[in-house]
């Protein structure tokens, strides 16, 4: 079935499909701009409603800026912006419940081994954040929601930290299904202040070994935070 006769429900679909071969193919790249609507919808045989709804998918996704009015920044101009539409599709997906706990708490620890052992290896990487979060962790006043908001965000700074941008797209698009459901086995905790000094040493313990480059210790220590949080809280079995 060619453009011309494609049914309405999926004209937009078929925008979406002529854009990622163009991608694909090296036609289109970031900073190139998209034709006008118009032509983009006489060359695909679709409706401009189509367009401008394929258009805005693109948009969420973090493939394309679209501008109004005329001159430079006016139309749809391809971008490069894996975070921002990666995350946005794993918490939609996190927020309809798509993905199932212990899957999560598997690619966590994936993610995050390959993110310790990736700051570990190299002796640039910054692990500043990640500290100055852990140093947030020691107020005395914090709630357990507080807390583990924080622990959340370390573990999202050094995400960052690794220089890959995948792996830190897949982190803060994970993160609100980390946080909600870390926070939801706090309450399954019968001593939460022992677990919280605990939570806070084996944090400083990570870091400790990230910044001595000692990739292996890093990626047990971090291996064993996480699935030993989720065994304590009853929430998951890894």
């Amino acid at each position: 079935m060619d453009a011309t006769t494609a049914p309405a429900a999926r004209a937009w679909q078929t925008v979406l499909e002529r854009i990622e071969d163009d991608l694909l193919e090296g036609r289109l790249t970031p900073g190139d701009r998209l034709p006008p609507e118009r032509e983009l919808a006489v060359r695909l045989g679709v409706g401009r409603s189509s367009v401008r709804e394929a258009l805005r998918v693109l948009e969420v996704l973090g493939l394309v800026r679209t501008g109004t009015g005329s001159g430079p920044t006016s139309g749809a101009i391809i971008i490069a912006t894996p975070r921002g539409g990666m995350s946005a599709l794993l918490r939609l997906q996190v927020a309809a419940h798509g993905f199932p706990l212990d899957d999560v708490v598997r690619t966590r620890l994936v993610l995050e081994s390959a993110v310790v052992e990736a700051v570990a290896a190299d002796p640039a990487r910054s692990t500043d954040d990640a500290h100055a979060v852990l140093d947030a962790m020691d107020a005395a006043d914090l709630t357990p929601g507080e807390f583990l908001a924080l622990d959340a965000q370390l573990h999202l700074a050094l995400a960052e930290a690794s220089g890959n941008v995948v792996i830190a797209a897949m982190m803060a698009g994970l993160r609100t299904a980390i946080e909600s459901y870390v926070q939801a086995g706090a309450d399954r905790i019968a001593d939460w202040e022992a677990t919280a000094g605990r939570l806070r040493s084996e944090h400083a313990a990570i870091l400790s070994a990230v910044d001595a480059g000692d990739a292996a210790s890093a990626r047990t220590l971090i291996h064993d935070h996480i699935t030993g949080y989720y065994a304590e809280a009853g929430l998951a079995r890894t």
